[in-house]
């Protein structure tokens, strides 16, 4: 009983020992931490220097230089659209262009060819050839060319041979064959060539004299065709009723202008063309 009275005279020495305004100011604990210090002066001295409110937020990144060639189009915020359309083309530049071409790739000079005059003469088509040095004796041409039309008339295949025969082709085809041929199938349209320059003998007989082909004299036509289609050949037309008047009266004019004109009455190797060549001959034109 006095040791209880003793424990209970303790407890109440220590409780008059602590006043009341001392544990009502007590501290109570909590779990937020603590503010860092000098956020406020932190804070302050930004202002300061930028003139800006400080904020945590990071600052937006800088806008990265656009490639060369291409547009930057400036948005709301810190966004960026690319386009690839060009920048316009500076004024007097499609000019300067044109001058330019116009200097590298000047206009060419005129020159022969397949739509080009030849031998002097406007109605003669084809281009001209280097010398042809003959593989027999007495073959060979010093000045050819290879012909494809005469006075708008074309030729099947083009043919290699001198000025000379080239003119007398063109003589035969405006003065005789295109008016012996008139209107009929809507006019000429082309000559079937089968033969030109060929180094070789006459009618390819061994031993025989060289050929006026081999010279470039000579050229064969085998046939007038029209332009409607038809062809009037020498093989089939020449006795055929309507179209020998015509083949019989071109092959009788042409003597003259050239000085060697065969057909099918001269002999079996000229049965399906006629032969014309310049050749002259001391009795005059040499015509069968």
């Amino acid at each position: 009983m006095t040791r209880r009275l003793a424990w209970l005279t303790v407890f109440f020495l220590v409780l008059s020992c602590v006043s009341p305004a001392t544990a009502s100011q007590a501290p109570t604990s909590s779990l937020r931490p603590d503010a860092r210090p000098g956020g406020e002066a932190d804070a302050a001295v930004a202002m300061a220097l930028t003139g800006m409110h400080a904020s945590l937020r990071p600052r937006p990144r800088p806008l990265r230089a656009a490639r060369p060639g291409r547009v930057v189009l400036a948005t709301a915020g810190a966004a960026v659209r690319v386009s690839i359309r060009p920048g316009a083309r500076p004024r007097g530049l499609r000019r300067e262009v044109v001058q330019t071409r116009v200097r590298e790739y000047p206009s060419p000079p005129a020159v022969t060819g397949r739509h080009g005059a030849v031998c002097g003469d406007r109605a003669i088509r084809g281009q001209t050839l280097p010398a042809i040095p003959g593989k027999l004796r007495g073959c060979g041409v010093a000045n050819p060319i290879r012909l494809t039309e005469v006075d708008g008339v074309a030729l099947t295949q083009p043919a290699t041979l001198n000025c000379d025969t080239a003119k007398a082709l063109k003589h035969w085809v405006k003065g005789t064959v295109k008016p012996a041929v008139g209107r009929l199938g809507g006019g000429v349209a082309s000559l079937k060539v089968v033969a030109h320059y060929s180094c070789r003998t006459r009618n390819n007989v061994p031993g025989a004299k060289i050929s006026e082909h081999g010279r470039g004299n000579a050229i064969d036509i085998a046939a007038i065709n029209l332009k409607n289609g038809v062809a009037l050949t020498v093989l089939k037309g020449w006795r055929d009723r309507v179209q020998s008047k015509i083949l019989k009266k071109v092959h009788a004019e042409a003597c003259g202008t050239f000085g060697t004109v065969l057909g099918p009455n001269a002999d079996r190797y000229h049965q399906d063309h006629f032969h014309l060549d310049v050749a002259r001959h001391r009795g005059g034109a040499y015509c069968r």
